[in-house]
């Protein structure tokens, strides 16, 4: 797949915009000699493994790639990729990542970040480059906990939780990511888990190639500090039932043998879960709602993403919820700054030569 399909613009490869043979790629160009050092079994080494195997599909050169992370267990991720990297500041990826995006144009800019970097202190950040939509990638690594800091509770944490710091129970209402990167209007917002590596590498293409803020939500389990939190998903027994799966332009249905369907509540205006047959009190195939990712009112994608139960994930809505074109923060800037230069020929007669020159002067002697 080359950049052009990809959707990224003036990066620097091979002839037009596909790597010579000698240029090819492998996982292994993108692994570093850097030790991985995270707990046996955690979630995070499906998804580095899934990154790296993915990369060399951009068709892009590893200094035209750029991931930054904030604070956290997965924001070791830089260390261990063979590419631009910087592990950053708690919560502040995305700010970061937003001035490298405007700066670099030939940049592709990744976000690396945990639920408790992303969505306690960063939240703000996290918001802004949303509503923004400037040309980054957010990866957002929810195991919900803190594992770095040995198992806090975190934004995502189900109400009750028993952590170290909450020894009688969470009081907290939880933050629902997909929730909220859709209330920030994010033009790309999808849901996938660490264990299913075909729909995750799936969910990162689409990711890529979307120009705007792509939002990547992964379930990803913590063996040591919260154990068993997506067991519902996960399990051979119960994931049919527990996932929601959703694919642009067919009805959404699941559960063993599609005997579920999600249709529109007539009264709340959402959606709700139906049983799908000819019984009484089943709906038909015809009342499924068709998944639109493309719709501009992200108003539907919203009600999906309240199925996801905030306690313990009995069901869960994977997939790609939102996918919409918009006009990107550092797009238009490099734009205006353009504009201010008096267009592409340089003209010394320009716009900010005569701003920078007109008004009020001083001569300083």
């Amino acid at each position: 797949m080359s950049t052009t399909e990809l959707g990224l613009p003036g990066l620097r490869t091979g002839t037009e915009g596909v790597p010579t043979t000698e240029d090819t790629q492998t996982g292994k160009d993108f692994t570093s000699d850097q030790e991985v050092r995270w707990c046996p079994g955690c979630g995070d080494y499906a998804v580095l493994k899934a990154v790296q195997g993915f990369l060399p599909d951009l068709g892009l050169r590893r200094e035209n790639i750029v991931f930054v992370s904030g604070i956290g267990c997965s924001s070791r991720f830089p260390y261990y990729l063979d590419t631009f990297g910087m592990h950053s500041i708690h919560g502040r990826a995305p700010s970061i990542a937003t001035g490298i995006a405007t700066a670099r144009e030939d940049l592709s800019v990744w976000v690396v970040t945990g639920d408790g970097d992303a969505l306690s202190i960063g939240g703000n950040h996290l918001i802004h480059a949303l509503r923004r939509n400037v040309n980054m990638t957010v990866l957002l690594f929810n195991n919900r906990i803190y594992g770095l800091t040995k198992g806090q509770y975190s934004p995502t944490s189900e109400p009750g939780k028993i952590t170290k710091s909450t020894p009688m129970g969470s009081l907290d209402h939880p933050f629902n990511p997909v929730s909220l990167a859709l209330g920030a209007e994010g033009t790309f917002v999808a849901r996938t888990i660490d264990s299913d590596r075909k729909h995750l590498t799936s969910v990162l293409a689409a990711a890529a190639a979307h120009r705007g803020t792509s939002f990547v939500e992964i379930y990803q389990n913590c063996p040591i500090f919260n154990d068993g939190a997506f067991d519902a998903i996960k399990d051979r027994d119960t994931k049919e039932d527990a996932i929601i799966p959703l694919r642009h332009g067919e009805p959404i249905r699941f559960g063993v043998g599609g005997t579920k369907g999600l249709v529109r509540d007539t009264v709340t205006g959402g959606v709700r879960v139906a049983d799908v047959g000819s019984g009484e009190g089943e709906v038909g195939e015809d009342a499924l709602l068709v998944h639109d990712a493309h719709a501009e009112d992200p108003t539907t994608a919203f009600a999906i993403s309240r199925l996801t139960d905030a306690g313990y994930l009995h069901q869960a809505p994977i997939g790609i919820f939102r996918q919409v074109e918009r006009g990107t923060y550092d797009d238009q800037a490099r734009a205006q700054v353009t504009t201010a230069r008096g267009g592409v020929d340089g003209d010394d007669s320009s716009r900010l030569d005569a701003l920078l020159h007109g008004g009020d002067t001083w001569t300083i002697a």
